[in-house]
């Protein structure tokens, strides 16, 4: 936000900025709330958005020992993953740099870090009253909020070995000398394992790379059990030919409104499907297209899972590591799922014109398969992995989606699920740690009572194209299913109702012009892939440049009836 506050005018005369920890701009992941030093990001120097000040220029003027495995003699890979505390330094001196480049263009910058804010308000005179933890008060005509993510607690701190998140990961201090379980198999759960493993033990790296795990003597009872509904571990980083992302990709808003004028007031799941990833496949890797070209988004999904379920999970792990290994070695890149990430980025923004049937297929059957292809797990946390895994200290068991976790007494946890085998099994950890993810949250869990009871925001919903399909899934005990005043039919999804430009609209479907939602886990219902700063980037250059027109409701009307 602030990095296109200062790029563009900025209508604005001052800008307030309230951070309750001690930086600006770092965010959870990339400070100590969210990292160690082990900890790495999913992305390269290469694939960050554009900034001001480029992280190669950054570097080079304030160079660091702190993280000598990646840098080689004072120079570093632009292609290689960049240490998320490195790159949370880099983050804060770019919000300093675009701080200071508002203030030469005369808007005011106020910022309070170390400063809750505790309620928003809405005045009677359409502003807003913002109150923070030590009580003291502050006006605003415009919101923006981007809180990013929330890991709240149910059992951390009241059960002995339960922890709700791995953040922060200080919170693990010592060896844990017994069985860990971990629920989720992604780069939350991997973040865990790390942290877990430099406890109890150390590794050590052969002259070819490859790494050995060496238990501690007190931690001989040490063992890490991964739990997946899907079963699967992340897919690895490879070549990428392409841009980290870009615009062009996105349908426009003339483009959705011209669709939808023509379609029944919808974007249909198949037409993005085909628009944002089987033409630019066509284009990239012609001989896969023409093998995937007949199938429909669920045949296609299918076809691309069915090696995932029949091959052992680490097996398959292995042979993803040596394709995209060879990838990385020759430069070519591994073209579907390089088109997948990309679709999954482009898909956000018809989204939210789908049809609730449409969002229920997208959830069901192609969200599993991105949400493990754009992973992109580093060759680093590969080979801490592996090791651990053939040191026969990591494991991964596959559950049924109706599995749950219940603390034990007050010590640890019991897993009850039932196996692939079909065995019902009930299982004590003296450790566990939930590491599915950032969940979404909804109304109820909206952390801003003032909106809340001035009804400027509600939940996120989508219609229903067909009302016979809405009243089959509530016979089928579709609890999100439900019907409106005006007896047509919608899907509830997590978090809240947001426009194109991420404005909060209310229940009535009225737009809420100075009050923009892009936290996290308020906006994934609409967003089905919100992560990422390419993503953060989008967003905050649709704020910003809605922030400059004058009337948005006029605007959206202008699109409509260009669109009609």
């Amino acid at each position: 936000m602030i990095k296109h506050l200062s790029e563009n005018h900025c209508p604005a005369c001052k800008v307030l900025i309230f951070e309750k920890n001690d930086r600006l701009g770092v965010g959870m992941p990339y400070g100590r709330g969210g990292s160690n030093n082990e900890h790495v990001a999913n992305v390269s120097a290469a694939e960050l958005p554009s900034f001001a000040i480029s992280f190669k220029d950054y570097i080079s003027k304030h160079p660091t020992n702190e993280h000598p495995d990646y840098f080689d003699k004072g120079s570093f890979n632009p292609n290689q993953v960049i240490p998320r505390l490195l790159l949370g330094n880099y983050m804060e001196y770019l919000f300093d740099h675009y701080i200071k480049t508002l203030t030469k263009k005369n808007i005011e910058v106020v910022f309070k870090t170390n400063c809750k804010v505790i309620d928003i308000e809405s005045t009677a005179d359409q502003s807003y009253k913002i109150i923070t933890e030590n009580e003291k008060c502050f006006s605003a005509d415009i919101i923006v909020l981007c809180t990013g993510h929330h890991w709240p607690k149910t059992y951390e701190d009241a059960v002995s070995g339960w922890y709700d998140s791995p953040y922060p990961p200080s919170k693990f201090t010592s060896p844990f000398n017994g069985p860990v379980a971990i629920r989720g198999t992604s780069l939350t759960a991997v973040d865990a394992v790390k942290t877990l493993a430099r406890l109890n033990g150390t590794y050590e790296a052969d002259q070819d790379g490859r790494l050995t795990y060496h238990l501690n003597p007190e931690s001989d009872q040490f063992k890490i059990t991964l739990f997946s509904t899907g079963g699967f571990l992340p897919a690895l980083r490879f070549h990428s030919d392409g841009e980290a992302y870009s615009s062009s990709w996105l349908m426009s808003l003339h483009d959705i409104y011209e669709y939808k004028s023509n379609n029944a007031g919808f974007v249909d799941l198949d037409y993005v499907f085909d628009l944002n990833f089987k033409q630019p496949l066509k284009a990239k890797d012609p001989e896969f297209y023409d093998r995937i070209k007949a199938m429909d988004m669920e045949t296609f999904v299918e076809e691309m899972m069915k090696l995932r379920k029949e091959l052992d999970s680490f097996d398959l792990f292995k042979a993803e590591y040596k394709e995209a290994k060879k990838s990385i070695k020759r430069r070519e890149s591994i073209s579907w799922k390089e088109t997948l990430a990309a679709f999954s980025y482009a898909m956000n923004y018809p989204a939210k014109h789908f049809s609730a049937e449409d969002m229920l297929r997208l959830r069901k059957t192609m969200m599993p398969l991105i949400s493990v292809i754009i992973a992109s797990l580093p060759q680093a946390s590969y080979k801490e992995l592996i090791s651990l895994y053939e040191a026969g200290l990591l494991d991964l068991v596959q559950v049924d989606k109706e599995s749950r976790v219940v603390p034990n007494g007050n010590s640890g946890a019991v897993y009850h699920y039932t196996s692939i085998d079909n065995e019902r099994r009930e299982e004590h950890y003296p450790m566990f740690v939930d590491a599915i993810g950032q969940q979404s949250f909804n109304l109820n869990d909206f952390p801003f009572e003032g909106l809340k009871h001035t009804e400027l925001i509600t939940s996120a919903y989508l219609d229903f194209r067909d009302n016979q399909k809405a009243l089959e899934l509530i016979k089928e005990g579709e609890a999100q299913v439900y019907q409106g005043y005006n007896n047509n039919y919608y899907l509830k999804l997590p978090g809240l109702k947001i426009n194109d430009f991420f404005q909060a609209l209310n229940a009535y479907g009225q737009i809420i012009n100075s009050l923009y939602i892009m936290a996290v886990p308020f906006i994934g219902g609409l967003n089905p892939d919100y992560s990422g700063l390419d993503f953060c980037d989008t967003a905050a250059e649709r704020i910003v440049a809605s922030l400059k027109i004058t009337d948005i409701s006029s605007e959206m009307s202008d699109i409509k009836n260009v669109a009609s």
